[in-house]
């Protein structure tokens, strides 16, 4: 298969749209048209990853950091970045990052580190706010079931953990066409009324030509009526940081033990134990001290997350135990959500999970 066809499927699970405005997910180098010969998995791109592909014959490296942030004036090699940009490029290696979108993706990062807690109930901490859309369309009646069903395959429709979500009502639409149309009832020059529903659906925005390109498809109108209407309410399936519960409440200390040991964390730093029982786990990937506010307020018991600042710690240890296990340690398990997605689609394709530690913090 060709390597576009891998990065279409995990843009499928994790959509560009999704990151967070500082960010630089997607395609870093190289073209996609060229045929996959393996892919190696990894959190961070350094010379030592690209070594490793080469060393495999693999030319596709999928990383959650983007290795590009800035601009770039010149390549001459003087630090990692640039010697890894200019070895990819020698060597006919496509690297692809997906950063933001999959810590905000419904299933992303978050997800998988509250799997590997054993978290249930596990729902978006800080959902996308100003990101769906409603779309009102008007179909005649007896074709109003093939248009839901269009809308509904393109990612309409989902509330919550419901999908094909719709609204419905029956009313009379009128037109006159004019001539030049092709009217799929009624006759030119003449007034029709034509028994419709009115379906109402919601999307996210991103999918906004994607629905209308399937609406226009599969309506029977030459000129279907459509309004598309921003909505304020908070998408709740795909957001930052999640929270959840533990099935069997652990003692503080229990649990910190527990998290040192499943996430391998050379130095698990917190603040002062209390002696709460720990049920309620909020957390976020990588650099997420900014959700301990929303952490306290959803009544959290832990919060976890890579990096926390030293003074952020004041002031918080009567309302929640923080948990600081690295930024590595954190994400290290967002390659299996790579290797998931890219296995299911392409049982036969050469596919790894890189074994250098590309984490730059070491522990004496």
């Amino acid at each position: 298969m060709r390597i576009k066809e891998i990065v279409s499927a995990l843009e499928r699970f994790a959509p560009l749209p999704l990151q967070d405005g500082f960010d630089n997910a997607g395609l870093q180098i190289g073209l996609t048209e060229a045929e996959a010969t393996g892919a190696l998995l990894c959190l961070d791109v350094t010379e030592a990853v690209l070594d490793e592909a080469i060393a495999l014959g693999y030319n596709l490296v999928i990383s959650h950091h983007p290795l590009i942030f800035k601009g770039y004036k010149s390549i001459t090699g003087r630090d990692y970045v640039e010697r890894c940009i200019m070895k990819a490029i020698k060597n006919d290696i496509v690297i692809y990052s997906a950063h933001t979108n999959l810590d905000n993706a419904p299933g992303g990062v978050n997800f998988k580190i509250a799997e590997k807690i054993g978290l249930s109930n596990v729902r978006v901490l800080e959902p996308k706010e100003n990101a769906l859309l409603k779309l009102v369309t008007f179909v005649p009646v007896e074709q109003a079931e093939d248009v839901r069903k269009a809308l509904f395959a393109v990612g309409c429709g989902c509330i919550g953990n419901y999908d094909a979500c719709s609204y419905n009502v029956e009313g009379e639409g009128t037109f006159r066409a004019r001539e030049g149309s092709h009217p799929f009832c009624g006759s030119i020059g003449e007034l029709h009324t034509e028994k419709e529903t009115r379906i109402e659906t919601v999307l996210p925005a991103y999918r906004k030509a994607e629905v209308i390109k399937a609406l226009l498809s599969a309506h029977p109108y030459e000129e279907p009526a459509f309004d598309l209407y921003p909505l304020q309410n908070s998408w709740t399936q795909a957001g930052s940081g999640v929270i959840g519960e533990l099935e069997i409440p652990e003692t503080e200390l229990e649990f910190l033990k527990r998290i040192k040991k499943t996430f391998e964390v050379g130095c698990l730093k917190h603040n002062k134990l209390n002696g709460r029982e720990i049920q309620t786990v909020a957390l976020c990937g990588g650099a997420g001290a900014f959700l301990m506010p929303l952490a306290i307020r959803n009544g959290a018991d832990v919060f976890i997350t890579g990096e926390i600042k030293y003074h952020d710690y004041f002031g918080h240890d009567t309302d929640i135990l923080l948990a600081e296990i690295g930024h590595y340690e954190s994400e290290q398990y967002t390659k299996e959500i790579f290797y998931t997605i890219i296995r299911e689609l392409f049982p036969n394709l050469a596919l790894q999970q890189c074994k250098a530690n590309t984490n730059p913090i070491k522990y004496l």
